[in-house]
């Protein structure tokens, strides 16, 4: 038995040696400690490729009421992170516990203590202060106990009711992590080491705003945003479990875009402590008659198709099943679904490598940290289903090599809309300059549109395409490549009281900035030169200290400013040269003389709309309002009204 063991850690270590590598962002996969009796402990300490990944959260562990915490399950939990005993000796074999194979390969692992059943007693704990001190030197305990690098605390959900949450919450939370922090820290000083504190967190809205992000943000190094669970079997109609992007069905807060922006835009979180979920399993539905994306669910999860995960199936479950499934794309949501074949009438939401790759796109794209995985064994993939030999691992495969190799692009629809391939956000009323503008990262290439400097984007998100001939096919092989752009408010806000409307991008001078009619006074706020207003109606107030008392009694007063589109920032009627679209002003479609290839439709502000993958001879209008808006092709864009 002894010579047996060591054989595999010696074939195992030389493996890893091989294939060893530091991904290129953070990718931190959870490892739950029931997953190793799966397929035969198919996916054990042995077996897991420790170079796709980071860090590993080994989950989980349970708070008790007085502040402890206990294994959830101590045969696996020994065999795991102490590794394979050794009857003989009555200890354990070196170099096969978790633990220190990860420490081998440089990737750092913690415990993970709570989870979506295991949640309850936090409130009480972080209400009471012994209670918190005892809880933070547990933390401390399970560190010192298995050589961990820090502590997650997966808390589902401060506030949330059904676990006993409540509104104190969410002062308690920072108050438990600042205890955590303060422990392991001091623990890490005494020991040379440097304690990581994490949290997994909850992307819906009404989860988001039970938290002071201002002091947790501060306390955290990671936070590992869940945004997965979005719909499924509980919801009336089927829909996607972790879309990219909005549906075009149901609430449109729950999808991975939503939720980032605004935990950034917002709560004013660092992207550079935020790790993305992506699901290595999806969600299965039940429905009441042929499934469809937005179709009727039963309201239970198909238990006997994907029987081993209670219809919640892992990503390896779901390839093995796919000859029962017909496969779909959602290109609004950006993610993949299933539908049952004959009588199957099952609906399934998942994330396969395309999804996956966008994902991390976006993630590059928005300069976040990361991506966390629930979980790492659903993406363990053998050679044929129970052979017990493992093939790739073909979704983390996918994140390494985006996070490694892809390089966003500059996309421009036509002015007066700009995108600029930018490492964070810049603020509005920023003239970019022809150096940002042909910013392209690493990859070389000409623009089919050229920008010109200076242009401004209004203040918001903005995902638009690019077309540029490539020069090279290492990183692009296509000719279309998406990027996007977090515009936020200028600071100082430009106030100026003026008797006549202006017309957008128009920079104001310092004799404009300074016009307060015939009022003479002071301003508090000095603005400058050059700011840019959206265009509208801007009521605002002013604060100044007036030189009389004749016209303004107080120190405070309203003025008013109007912006107006600027005629003069239009498109251009037709850049494609012997392609005609009519009718132009279009009623219920738009027909092209020539057939165009990946058809896209911004609004006038450079919103898109919809979009065609594959080439089109028309395109519908109908559920379009009455505007002007702009088509995008390959071939070049156009302008085009409709009007019903």
């Amino acid at each position: 038995m002894k010579n047996k063991i060591l054989i595999v850690c010696i074939l195992t270590l030389s493996f890893f040696k091989t294939d060893a590598q530091i991904p290129c962002k953070e990718i931190v996969g959870y490892y739950p400690n029931w997953q190793w009796y799966d397929r035969s402990k198919l996916v054990n300490p042995l077996t897991i490729n420790y170079s796709k990944y980071s860090i590993l959260n080994y989950c989980f562990f349970s708070p008790q009421l007085d502040g402890s915490i206990l294994s959830t399950d101590s045969w696996a939990d020994e065999n795991l992170l102490l590794g394979q005993p050794n009857w003989t000796t009555g200890g354990y074999f070196p170099n096969t516990s978790i633990v220190d194979l990860a420490h081998n390969h440089n990737t750092k692992i913690i415990p993970s203590i709570g989870g979506w059943t295991l949640s309850g007693n936090f409130p009480i704990i972080a209400a009471d202060p012994v209670k918190r001190v005892a809880f933070a030197q547990a933390c401390v305990n399970l560190i010192q106990t298995y050589n961990f690098d820090g502590i997650d605390i997966d808390w589902e959900y401060p506030g949330y009711a059904d676990h006993g949450g409540s509104a104190q919450d969410k002062n308690n939370y920072t108050l438990l992590l600042q205890a955590i922090r303060t422990a392991i820290d001091n623990y890490g000083i005494a020991h040379n080491k440097t304690m990581l504190l994490t949290a997994a967190v909850g992307a819906a809205e009404d989860r988001m705003d039970d938290v002071d992000w201002t002091a947790v943000s501060g306390i955290l190094d990671i936070i590992n945003l869940m945004t997965y669970d979005f719909f499924g079997s509980w919801d009336v109609t089927s829909n996607h479990n972790a879309p990219l992007y909005a549906p075009t069905q149901g609430d449109p807060t729950f999808n991975c875009d939503y939720a980032i922006n605004k935990l950034i835009s917002v709560y004013n979180v660092s992207p550079q402590k935020i790790t993305l979920g992506v699901p290595f399993y999806g969600r299965s539905s039940k429905t009441t008659g042929t499934p469809s994306l937005f179709g009727s669910n039963a309201g239970s999860v198909d238990g006997v198709t994907f029987i081993e995960d209670e219809g919640s199936p892992e990503y390896y479950n779901i390839v093995k099943n796919m000859g029962l499934f017909t496969e779909h794309w959602d290109n609004t949501a950006k993610v993949p679904y299933l539908t049952g074949n004959g009588s199957l009438n099952t609906f399934v939401s998942y994330d396969n490598e395309q999804s996956i790759g966008l994902k991390a796109k976006y993630i590059v794209d928005h300069n976040l940290r990361g991506a966390i995985i629930w979980e790492i064994t659903g993406d363990y993939l053998e050679t044929a289903p129970n052979s017990g030999v493992i093939a790739n691992t073909p979704l983390v495969d996918t994140l390494n090599h985006v996070f490694c190799n892809y390089n966003s692009g500059v996309v421009v629809p036509g002015t007066p809309s700009i995108i600029w391939n930018n490492p964070s956000n810049i603020i509005y009323g920023t003239a970019l300059n022809s150096v940002q503008l042909n910013a392209l990262a690493n990859v070389t290439g000409t623009f089919v549109y050229t920008p010109n400097s200076g242009t401004i984007l209004p203040v918001g998100s903005h995902t638009l395409s690019v077309l540029f001939t490539p020069l090279d096919n290492v990183n692009y092989t296509t000719v279309s490549a998406t990027v996007q752009i977090d515009v936020t408010k200028a600071s100082p806000v430009l106030i100026w009281n003026n008797p006549a409307n202006i017309s957008f991008g128009t920079a104001l001078t310092s004799t404009q900035l300074n016009a307060i009619s015939s009022v003479s006074g002071s301003f508090v706020y000095s603005p400058v030169a050059g700011t840019i207003l959206p265009v509208g109606i801007h009521s605002l107030n002013v604060n100044f200290m007036p030189n009389d008392n004749l016209n303004y009694l107080n120190s405070n007063a309203s003025v008013e400013i109007n912006v107006v589109t600027n005629s003069e920032l239009e498109l251009i009627e037709n850049h494609i040269n012997n392609i005609i679209l009519y009718p132009n002003p279009a009623n219920s479609s738009l027909l092209f003389t020539e057939e165009l290839t990946a058809v896209e439709v911004f609004s006038i502000h450079g919103k898109k709309i919809f979009e065609t993958i594959e080439k089109a001879n028309s395109i519908s209008t109908a559920e379009l309002s009455d505007g002007v808006y702009y088509l995008v092709s390959k071939q070049g864009f156009f302008k085009f009204t409709v009007k019903h």
